[in-house]
């Protein structure tokens, strides 16, 4: 009978080997998760889901996305291959910046992205500073991290970097009930997929 240990070991493998890109340029692609390392990467179930409904409603192509909380870097890797034009990642952890900077080789994308270096409550203030707008900003911290995650909406719904347009999506578990509003943003929709939730904001709870 296999003990805890193992099954931990079977899970930490199968991540590894089975994150992969989803659609668009690097299609089938896998990326490395990280053997070993405290890293919560977003199931392809609920990134296929995920980008699935914005791809209904809205096109990559062209866009400005953040990353924030990035990891290994799987939903900014996801964009740059449907499409968008300028991805920033900001990962404050140096082994997963440098994890997700492996991903970005071994799929020979060679620009459209910057990597930060630096916690996400520096980045965000020097990104807004920089008069940039995105399109979609992904958030996707710790699980425990929910105080992060609510000052990092609240910073965002007053924020240059989000416009009128912008779509904001958090993941976080799916018990864990984020706040209808932070300053501007509106939360639209929630979708559960699995152990996760996803809540996407905008500037208009009128988004479908």
């Amino acid at each position: 009978m296999q003990g805890a240990a193992g099954v931990a070991m079977v899970v930490a493998i199968h991540y590894w080997l089975a994150m992969r890109v989803i659609a668009g340029t690097a299609k089938g692609r896998r990326l490395r998760a990280g053997r070993g390392m405290a890293l919560r990467p977003t199931a392809d179930k609920v990134k296929g889901a995920l980008f699935n409904i914005l791809e209904s409603r809205f096109t990559l192509e062209s866009t400005q996305v953040l990353d924030l909380f990035a990891g290994t870097g799987a939903l900014g890797i996801e964009a740059l291959s449907r499409g968008a034009r300028q991805v920033y990642f900001v990962e404050s952890e140096k082994k997963h910046a440098r994890l997700l900077r492996e991903n970005l080789h071994s799929l020979k994308i060679t620009g459209g992205y910057d990597v930060q270096e630096r916690e996400v409550a520096q980045a965000l203030p020097l990104l807004d500073a920089s008069a940039e707008v995105c399109d979609f900003c992904f958030l996707d911290p710790p699980y425990h991290m929910r105080g992060a995650c609510e000052r990092t909406l609240e910073f965002l719904g007053q924020s240059r970097l989000v416009g009128a347009s912008s779509i904001v999506i958090a993941e976080h578990e799916k018990r864990y009930e984020l706040g209808e509003r932070f300053g501007a943003l509106v939360r639209y929709r929630k979708i559960v997929q699995g152990d996760a939730g996803l809540s996407l904001y905008s500037h208009s709870a009128k988004v479908v």
